[in-house]
């Protein structure tokens, strides 16, 4: 028998005991033993929950208990989830995790922590919800050099998006019933802003380059800007608009990683990914491209994620699953330098300056006489905020195109 324990009784935490409930009969052969939850930690009560038993209030209880070989931690945050993941490492316990921040934040250091001490530290459930996507990395892919990856990393966030495409909403309309059905928090900055989204494209980032990409150093960029008129101008170009976490490979040890707005071809797979479902597109040298689709959060889809972390640990009681993730940073590529085209919204009286700035294929809709879209010649990005700059408020919306 595997005893495991699961810190914090919230949506994951719950889910993770469900899964591993109702699913214990495949769990456990798959698993190779018995698999039973012995604690779940939480600072409250459950009273008449079917697990209210394994309720404790003490990690001390968790972490001195020898027989406790596999930690689950669903609490979030980077404080008392750090301290408690680390300290359950040092004391030889796997620890599965759907924490992206403090996988972000801490994921070579929990990882070195976890080989010394001949354990694992597992996190499949931080990117992606319920998908496959860092098990792949590590394992299925492993003869590729991965050269990029770009996802739809937040499922609130293509919510807004796809509603604002579909109804021809505002973003506060739709942000508002979002917030009335649960997909996005009372305080929703993380997702709109594109926290969220930056913490999972710098884990995959990690894994791609087999070196630390720091979260704190990617440029983010979130949808708050993006508008109802931005997608009628998309659709009459055959385009849409997704907020994606780009990571490209510019060398063995150079990376550019960024999260923002981007217009997107209709044609192209991540376009099609609509509503709460997120997507990671996998470039690599050999395979080419591959795409990993499914439900990128909610209780049951991450909960799968974690138990399947546990399912594994329970296979390698003993030996380490290696996972490519040195300390070492990768060095941030300048964005300010890249090339690319952008497309941009401006007032029809600034038509003149902006296609002598920026190029002259323009892009007008019949009945909108106010204003039209130009879609930019290549340019440096520091060269295109130059000219936006010397427009001034002339310029309503500008998105760069993928």
């Amino acid at each position: 028998m595997v005893n495991v324990a699961v810190l914090g009784y919230g949506t994951v935490g719950s889910g993770v005991v469900e899964v591993i409930e109702k699913n214990k009969d495949m769990v456990n052969k798959k698993s190779g033993q018995e698999l039973n939850v012995k604690y779940i930690l939480d600072l409250r009560d459950f009273p008449g929950d079917p697990y209210e038993d394994k309720v404790v209030h003490d990690f001390d209880t968790i972490v001195n208990d020898e027989e406790v070989q596999i930690i689950c931690e669903t609490m979030g945050g980077v404080g008392a989830a750090y301290a408690f993941t680390k300290s359950a490492l040092e004391k030889g316990k796997s620890v599965c995790t759907s924490n992206k921040e403090l996988v972000a934040k801490h994921g070579p250091e929990l990882l070195q922590i976890a080989r010394k001490n001949n354990c694992n530290y597992l996190f499949e459930a931080s990117v992606g919800g319920g998908i496959p996507i860092i098990r792949p990395l590590n394992y299925s892919l492993t003869a590729e050099r991965i050269e990029g990856i770009n996802g739809i990393l937040n499922g609130t966030t293509n919510y807004i998006l796809s509603k604002m495409e579909m109804e021809g909403a505002d973003f506060d309309t739709v942000l508002k019933e979002a917030q009335e059905k649960g997909y996005a928090e009372r305080n929703p900055e993380a997702d709109v802003e594109g926290h969220d989204a930056c913490r999972k494209i710098a884990i995959l980032s990690s894994l791609m380059m087999g070196k630390n990409v720091d979260s704190e150093k990617i440029y983010t960029e979130g949808i708050t800007k993006v508008t109802a008129d931005d997608f009628v101008y998309a659709k009459a170009a055959g385009k849409t608009v997704k907020l994606l976490g780009r990571s490209v490979a510019m060398g063995e040890s150079e990376v550019l990683a960024m999260v923002a707005p981007f217009m997107i071809d209709k044609s192209h797979p991540l376009a099609m990914v609509n509503d709460v479902f997120n997507a990671v597109f996998v470039t690599g040298n050999m395979l080419g491209d591959s795409m990993y689709y499914g439900r990128g959060a909610g209780k049951l889809p991450t909960a799968s994620a974690v138990v399947s972390d546990v399912v594994d640990c329970a296979r390698h009681l003993g030996k380490v699953i290696m996972c490519f993730w040195d300390d070492a940073d990768a060095k941030l590529a300048d964005i300010s330098e890249l090339d690319r085209s952008f497309y941009v919204r401006v007032k029809a009286s600034a038509k003149d300056a902006a296609v002598e700035m920026l190029g002259d294929d323009v892009l007008t809709v019949p009945g909108r006489d106010e204003d039209l879209v130009i879609f930019s010649k290549s340019m440096k990005e520091k060269e295109f905020a130059a000219c936006c700059e010397k427009l001034g408020d002339a310029v309503l919306s500008k998105i760069r195109l993928y």
